[in-house]
């Protein structure tokens, strides 16, 4: 059985352009894998705590040396770890706020990266350990952004999830939607169709 975890990160929830772009792919995957489980992990609507010295120290403090408190901080990181572990497939809904991700997103990435448990240090670097998994980024913004210096989140979101050792990524963008609805109307429908060629491929593999 597939299993495909989908993690929203707008403030807007379900309203948002990037959750419904990501619901329309989860449909459409699941079309392809109708005995699939999937998981959405809302980073804004539930709020991933920001990292501090404390959750830190959590982390890296020896399992049967952990106070109450820092086991509560682990089992909530490791909730978070568990699912992207029993993913196959992560879709990651992703709107720009004043060019870069947003804080609950980057909160996200700092309680599931942790050494031992996603990646591993080695003589040659660190090392991934969620290896197998593809993951489609659905990015949208008002602006352009794609292949500017100002996308700041294309580069930064490939490389963190590569140091998890998930190296298979598709971007689908969907830009300019404050610009006017002409824009929108075109970026949207864009996106569509970029996400239909990406289940069409789950469909071929499914048959």
């Amino acid at each position: 059985m597939k299993t495909l975890l989908q993690v929203n990160a707008s403030l807007n929830g379900a309203a948002s352009q990037s959750s419904r772009l990501a619901d329309v792919f989860v449909a459409r995957w699941r079309e392809a894998h109708p005995q699939s489980q999937v998981t959405v992990r809302d980073v804004a609507g539930e709020a991933v705590p920001h990292l501090t010295a404390e959750r830190f120290q959590a982390f890296i403090t020896k399992p049967d040396e952990r106070t109450a408190d820092q086991r509560t901080i682990v089992a909530y990181s490791d909730t978070l770890v568990g699912e992207l572990q029993r993913a196959d497939v992560i879709v990651l809904a992703l709107p720009m706020y004043n060019f870069g991700v947003p804080s609950t997103l980057k909160a996200y990435f700092d309680h599931v990266a942790r050494a031992g448990v996603t990646f591993n240090y080695s003589a040659q670097g660190p090392v991934g350990l969620l290896t197998g998994k593809k993951a489609v980024v659905i990015a949208t913004r008002g602006g352009l952004y794609a292949g500017t210096p100002k996308d700041t989140q294309t580069a930064y979101v490939r490389d963190f999830l590569a140091f998890l050792g998930i190296a298979d990524v598709e971007f689908v963008y969907a830009e300019g939607l404050a610009i006017s609805p002409g824009t929108k109307e075109a970026a949207l429908t864009g996106a569509h169709a970029q996400i239909e060629a990406l289940t069409q491929e789950e469909w071929k593999r499914a048959a």
